[in-house]
């Protein structure tokens, strides 16, 4: 009994299928190297804020800040400093500080291209705290006291100093005393000064502990549009009567006060979704109503004196992204990042994989084809000539052209798959052959 040969091997078609999938893989590699150059950059996992003194504004803000990136996996390292004019020195020369508080009329960079600023994230009033029971409502009437007006480098003694000169005011009175923060507090309560220069958030500590002592008084800007008409940084704001403490009656009315806006400053080049997250989070931080402001005030791009960052623009304008707004900060941005990578799918992949098995199945079918059209052309070869069908030499040539095209058809590995086509193939070749040999039957037979 004769025993069936399996093929050894079927390595043309698999030739065939590495002749389409090499040059295919080669063009998704490239489309995924080029989508891969516009994958942004992961943010970072540690910034860097300068902030302010102890006790301070900024310093009480920072550490908020501190905890709530935590939260997301970003570690926050605050550095203090003297204040606003040394956090914008800061930001301008060291290359590890990353974001600042500055307040409002200390930068004027509106074409600044290497740093802008997130927008205005409260109010900072001037306030002026002194000794004794007289209802002071202008500058000048501190003439002659001892007055402590922040420490050297911070913008609350920048401030002040402005403040007393258009008052009249030398800037080295000998009066003028460079104390600040919670050693200015004590030097207040303790008489060793008159009177307390302070620029900060009603909730800085130094602020909330002056508000809240007995014998302290706080200046009433009565003059405060007038502040606003020299100095544009400035607005007036109100301290309601009882708005400190409402069965105490304090203040026990209200107080006219000026203030400027303090703003979250970024390097220019900061990652976008750090910037995101900041000013998601200074929603929780500053959005709440305070002594000065109503809910929702806050953040908001007031300030104008650093061009807002284009990614603070779109936050201002229709929020968060949407993936920030329903999935964890780390798989947002991650899913992010790789958005892009989804274009050589869409663009690459998925055609291909419709193109490449038509193209195959085309290229395995085809050589059926050709085979079929070596029988047809043989066919009409034996239909034009009717002196070639009596002639048994003609004939047998025809059936050795037959036995060729069989013997190549027989001999082709093709996939399972076109076994039908190639079964056919030899079905028509049987025909024709038995075609042939009736004509050499007869041939032979005249």
């Amino acid at each position: 009994m004769q025993r069936l040969i399996r093929p050894k091997s079927d390595s043309p078609s698999r030739r065939d299928l590495l002749i389409l999938a090499l040059p295919a893989l080669a063009l998704v590699v490239a489309a995924f190297v080029l989508a891969w150059q516009f994958v942004r950059p992961a943010p970072p996992s540690r910034i860097v804020i300068t902030t302010g003194a102890a006790g301070g504004a900024y310093d009480y803000f920072g550490q908020r800040y501190r905890e709530k990136l935590a939260q997301e996996g970003i570690e926050v390292e605050l550095r203090p400093s003297s204040g606003a004019v040394e956090n914008l020195r800061r930001l301008k020369t060291d290359d590890e500080v990353n974001v600042g508080f500055i307040q409002g009329g200390i930068a004027n960079e509106p074409e600044s291209e290497d740093l802008a600023t997130l927008g205005s994230m409260y109010l900072e009033p001037v306030w002026v705290f002194h000794r004794g029971k007289d209802d002071l409502d202008k500058v000048v009437q501190l003439r002659g006291k001892r007055i402590a007006i922040g420490v050297h480098g911070s913008g609350g003694q920048l401030f002040a100093l402005q403040m007393l000169a258009a008052n009249g005011f030398s800037t080295n009175d000998p009066g003028l005393v460079s104390l600040g923060g919670m050693e200015a507090v004590e030097a207040l309560r303790k008489g060793e000064v008159d009177a307390f220069f302070v620029v900060g958030a009603p909730q800085a500590p130094v602020v909330d502990a002056l508000l809240h002592s007995e014998g302290i008084q706080l200046l009433n800007f009565a003059q405060a549009e007038g502040y606003g008409r020299h100095f544009p940084h400035l607005v007036k704001v109100t301290l309601p009567r009882g708005a400190i403490d409402i069965q105490a009656d304090r203040p026990p009315r209200d107080i006219q006060l000026v203030a400027a806006t303090a703003n979250l400053v970024v390097k220019s080049d900061i990652h976008p979704a750090i910037v995101t997250l900041l000013l998601r989070h200074a929603r929780e931080i500053h959005g709440a109503p305070g002594l000065l402001n109503g809910p929702g005030a806050f953040p908001s791009p007031q300030d104008h004196a650093l061009p807002l960052h284009p990614s603070a623009r779109r936050f201002y304008e229709s929020g968060p992204p949407l993936l920030q707004r329903y999935l964890p900060f780390w798989l947002a941005v991650l899913i992010d990042r790789l958005f892009v990578m989804l274009l050589p799918l869409i663009a690459v992949v998925i055609p291909l994989t419709k193109v490449l098995p038509a193209l195959y199945n085309w290229r395995m079918r085809s050589r059926v084809y050709r085979w079929y059209g070596e029988l047809k052309f043989l066919e009409a070869e034996i239909d034009r000539n009717p002196e070639a069908r009596q002639d048994l030499a003609t004939i047998e040539g025809f059936i050795d052209r037959l036995d060729r095209i069989e013997q190549r058809a027989s001999h082709r590995k093709l996939p399972l798959a076109f076994s039908n086509e190639l079964y056919t193939l030899r079905e028509h070749i049987a025909l024709v052959r038995q075609r042939l040999r009736s004509l050499a039957e007869t041939a032979t037979g005249s």
